[in-house]
């Protein structure tokens, strides 16, 4: 088993004068630099990304096998690729989940939308369709870390801390826990996100693009179809499709079903 540390060039994680590698320079410069472990077998892949993600600023260390990825530690966010040597990718997801919250990013060829609600229902926080380029990887990296390393409650916001009663669902944003009929559902940090997001306004019609602004980010990069894998999964753990309602070449909307 190989592992391989790379870390950031000199000032590459703050410097103005971001290298700029494939286009991702804008992202690069308003990333702030993330541990990062990348589970990748295609040697040719690995040394593409090592090389763009260190040149962004990131520090990633790169292993080729399950067991590698189930070996390290203290990793902020994983990119795994699902088609591993060893095992599959999606059980190496399930174990990572099981002990650690550490955000997790699928890489996958896989773009049929059960694959993509599958990755997420196991505890993957976003995926990314190969092929891709860096430009959305880095996006990517960013909005889920933006929301999963940065997103600590602030305890001095007591408006905020009261649980939010939704018909027969309890949403605790300070504890980040959701229950429906007294029964705690388990999500990922980006499903919990999606479902706060659409609370905020019950019965409300968000379009896809202001959900990707809001929960993703900004200057979100890649198909809004994410949306939908992840209100899909959402809706699966909910356990009735109605919690979220589809407005046709609209959006989505939160109410509890009747």
């Amino acid at each position: 088993m190989t592992v391989e540390h790379h870390r950031p060039r000199d000032g590459a994680t703050s410097s103005k004068k971001c290298p700029r590698w494939f286009g991702v320079v804008e992202f690069a410069c308003h990333n702030e630099p993330v541990k990062l472990l990348l589970v990748e077998d295609d040697k040719a892949i690995a040394e593409s990304l090592v090389e763009g993600l260190t040149a962004a600023g990131h520090s990633v260390v790169h292993v080729t096998t399950g067991a590698g990825a189930l070996a390290e530690r203290g990793q902020e966010l994983v990119l795994l690729d699902l088609g591993l040597p060893d095992m599959d990718g999606r059980d190496v997801c399930r174990e990572l989940r099981q002990r650690s919250n550490t955000p997790i990013i699928m890489l996958t060829a896989r773009g049929e939308e059960f694959d993509r609600v599958l990755g997420l229902e196991l505890g993957a926080d976003d995926y990314v369709t190969k092929p891709f380029s860096l430009r959305e990887l880095a996006a990517r990296i960013r909005a889920v870390g933006r929301r999963t390393l940065e997103g600590v409650p602030n305890g001095d916001d007591s408006d905020n801390n009261a649980p939010q009663a939704i018909g027969a669902m309890e949403l605790d944003r300070r504890t980040r826990r959701v229950r429906v009929d007294g029964e705690e559902v388990v999500l990922t940090a980006k499903e919990f996100d999606l479902l706060a997001f659409l609370a905020n306004d019950v019965g409300a019609v968000h379009t896809r693009t202001e959900i990707l602004e809001s929960v993703w980010d900004a200057h979100w990069y890649g198909p809004t179809k994410t949306v939908d894998a992840h209100v899909a999964s959402l809706r699966k753990k909910l356990g009735d499709h109605r919690w979220i309602e589809a407005v046709r070449g609209v959006g989505f909307r939160l109410e509890p079903p009747q």
